[in-house]
């Protein structure tokens, strides 16, 4: 049996920007390029946008393999109930001191057992450790475990978890930063199957307030699809919100009217709104949500609602899932720490009759972005988030290319294996 050896860290960047969500929404700033000139409100930041930062765990096997992970936190960290701003120059030596205490000298057994050891570690005050950090490392645990076992990580995954690896690909989700319209066209060409999220995150600026400019935006989106995509080009609609419309829509009876009208403009196709509303807790949100989601469904309107905001790990996507509070879950991989519980969540929310959307963040790394893609190989969600970045063709790139090796090398197994069960 394979034992860690050593461990190497390295300070990183991320694909995208950690961005004060908390002072984009309230709108006292000024655009200065690409960034924001304004002052930040959440705790930790020294701007309303500041680069992202990552650590890379790379776990040494002591036949010389590599395992790697990269730990890395969401762009809107410190705000929904989420864990704080993550800067590598603060965690390098936590998560160092974590790994050489737990692992290094351990057997390479079971993930889900690695997992389950990696939870129980605390940080030196006792505290948990940072969501980001039990990501990255989570991801290094299986990648390793699938080096030690001559596998991929989906199969790791899949055996773990009792599903089968099935060899076709999961609809990937493309977005489009601020960039709202030049992307878009990026998205068609490359045939998204889901878009474009577009980074409605502001009511007065860029939603309206009354919805009139994100409904413009649907009906250019339409006739953009109609005039650059193929025939039979269908993608999903989903837009995100950032709970703008409850600014906007004071009674669930107003935001629901004008969510049919939003579901009545992107037909042919499927719309998707997440986070329509942020009512400041999980317990609101939860029955804010439920109550928008029951409404939707008795008036049978073509909307889907998708949660976000508040539900942040394992247990608060089984209590939404469980209410009925939206059609679909995000499943923000980040905020939910170890790589295994997003897998889980997925199951969770399937079990549920609910959407399961393993998202994350544009925040995020290349190498993050591959083990997700193994992790959804496996456990099969509706979609899957294309990252990191917001410029569509970098993240989209990443994670088609890495699922589309693994259908590729999962179907010669198949192939391999068929022939020589015929001989």
């Amino acid at each position: 049996m394979l034992h860690i050896e050593d461990v190497v860290l390295s300070s990183g960047r991320t694909g995208f920007y950690f961005d004060d969500q908390q002072a984009i929404k309230r709108g006292d700033w000024e655009e200065d390029g690409f960034t924001y000139r304004g002052q930040p409100i959440t705790e930790g930041f020294e701007r309303i946008r500041q680069a992202g930062e990552s650590v890379s765990v790379q776990l040494i096997l002591d036949d010389g393999q590599i395992a790697v992970g990269d730990c890395a936190a969401v762009q809107y960290s410190g705000c929904g109930g989420r864990d704080p701003l993550f800067l590598a120059l603060d965690y390098v030596p936590i998560i160092e001191k974590v790994l050489r205490n737990h692992f290094v000298g351990r057997p390479v057994v079971g993930f889900r057992e690695l997992c389950q050891q990696l939870d129980a570690v605390t940080q030196p005050n006792g505290k948990p450790l940072h969501t980001a950090a039990l990501y990255g490392i989570s991801q290094a645990l299986l990648d390793a475990v699938a080096k030690a076992n001559r596998s991929l990580m989906a199969e790791v995954a899949a055996r773990e978890f009792s599903v089968p690896v099935i060899a076709e690909p999961i609809p990937i989700f493309t977005q489009s930063g601020d960039d709202r319209y030049s992307n878009v066209d990026r998205m068609i060409l490359k045939q998204a199957d889901v878009l474009p999220h577009g980074l409605f995150n502001n009511l007065r600026k860029k939603v309206g307030t009354r919805g009139e400019l994100l409904l413009q935006y649907i009906q250019w989106l339409v006739k953009r699809i109609e005039t650059l995509g193929d025939p039979g080009y269908l993608p999903v609609l989903h837009i995100d919100v950032y709970g703008t419309l409850g600014e906007g829509f004071s009674t669930t009876q107003d935001l629901v009217a004008y969510l049919e009208r939003l579901g009545e403009a992107a037909g042919p196709h499927v719309l998707r709104v997440e986070g329509p509303v942020d009512a400041g807790s999980k317990e609101q949100q939860i029955a804010a949500l439920a109550e928008i989601t029951q409404a939707i469904d008795q008036r049978g309107r073509p909307v889907e609602i998708v949660a976000d905001e508040w539900c942040n790990t394992l247990s608060d996507i089984r209590e939404f899932a469980r209410a009925g509070a939206g059609h679909m879950v995000q499943i923000k991989t980040p905020d939910l720490g170890g790589i295994h519980n997003s897998m889980e969540a997925v199951l969770v929310c399937q079990d549920l009759g609910v959407g399961a959307y393993l998202g994350g963040t544009c925040n995020e790394t290349d190498r993050s972005a591959q083990v997700c893609v193994h992790a959804a190989m496996a456990v099969r969600p509706e979609q899957m988030l294309a990252k990191p970045g917001m410029g569509v063709d970098e993240g989209f790139t990443v994670v088609y290319n890495e699922m589309q090796r693994t259908i590729a090398y999962l179907k010669r197994r198949e192939n391999r294996s068929a022939t020589n069960n015929y001989g």
